[in-house]
């Protein structure tokens, strides 16, 4: 049977030049860039809550990083370093060098990307679960955050929102999509592309900024909250691909754009003169970047449709603890 070192020394001992010291110790070591602030950030992926446990183990390795990745764009931080914990079922640990290794080559291969180093992490017998705490970089003072908007602002988002939740909704069989249709929205859930560039881009354009991990709804509430004001959103300026227009305005649909969640989108606010700049580094980044409504006085959230109607959900996003 394969131990827990020899799962660590063949999977995941990677070189890890920017830190002080990497994985094989009791701690890694490293040294921050002169002038900068830490930005740190966990997610645990839990099988059966989080994913299918037939997933695809590449697919799954790119979804552990990727999703930390998105909070450090929702920061402007540069990601820098990683930990990785895993716990694996025994059966796993008895013939999981095939899946082991397919994951490993999905969580590298986006790290590579990002210039992230895997400084350490821990191995553990049990149910399947992953656990990434991420470390970023962000000059002092600069960071986006969510307690930044200001009444007057403009609320934006970037790329199309709602496919992730759209493909869930067909593998858990509430709605049947086409075939190019799956083949659009499951890559959107299963390896999905964080904004890291994007992030950094915006200090000095945005005054706050969240990732889309839970929904629109929830995930912009908590910027409202957090800075105490409120906000108005069109539903018809929110950018959303064809197949997420040809299911509109069935009620499953609208619950997937506003509250599906798995979007990995930036949401963010930011004053009227910067419109300009924002629309330039959409080009520049080749990323749809949505202008969908206003921060104003006040609180609370209210979204319309394309007539000015009020559009009202009894779901905000994806809650862990909610039955």
């Amino acid at each position: 049977m394969i131990s827990e070192f020899d799962i660590i020394h063949r999977y995941f001992s990677r070189p890890a030049p920017g830190a002080v010291l990497g994985v094989g110790d009791d701690a890694a070591l490293i040294k921050p860039a002169a002038g900068v602030e830490l930005a740190i950030s966990t997610d645990m992926l839990v099988s059966g809550q989080h994913f299918l446990a037939d997933v695809d183990p590449h697919k799954l390795g790119h979804k552990s990083l990727a999703v930390n990745l998105s909070d450090m764009a929702a920061m402007g931080a540069k990601p820098r370093w990683a930990t990785l914990s895993l716990a694996l079922p025994e059966s796993m640990v008895h013939t999981g060098d095939k899946w082991l290794k397919a994951f490993a080559d999905g969580f590298f291969e986006l790290a590579h990307a990002h210039s992230v180093e895997l400084i350490g992490g821990d191995t553990t017998r049990g149910p399947l679960n992953i656990c990434v705490t991420i470390i970023g970089e962000v000059a002092k003072g600069k960071a986006l955050r969510r307690d930044g908007a200001r009444p007057g602002d403009d609320i934006w988002i970037s790329g199309h929102l709602g496919d992730a939740a759209l493909a869930l909704a067909h593998v858990q069989r509430r709605i049947t999509l086409e075939p190019g249709e799956i083949a659009a929205c499951l890559p959107v859930l299963l390896t999905p592309a964080a904004r890291v560039e994007l992030g950094q881009r915006l200090i000095g354009l945005a005054d706050s900024a969240i990732d889309i991990s839970d929904g629109l709804l929830a995930d912009l509430g908590h910027i409202l909250k957090s800075s105490k004001v409120a906000g108005v959103i069109r539903m018809n300026e929110i950018a959303c691909s064809a197949s997420m227009k040809k299911y509109l305005p069935q009620t499953l649909a609208i619950e997937c754009l506003l509250a599906g969640g798995d979007d990995y989108e930036l949401c963010f606010t930011a004053p009227r003169e910067t419109r300009g700049g924002i629309e330039i580094l959409a080009r520049e980044q080749l990323v749809p970047l949505s202008r969908i409504g206003r921060i104003g006085e006040g609180e609370g959230l209210v979204v319309l449709d394309a007539a000015g109607k009020t559009v009202t959900l009894e779901t905000k996003g994806y809650d862990h603890f909610r039955t």
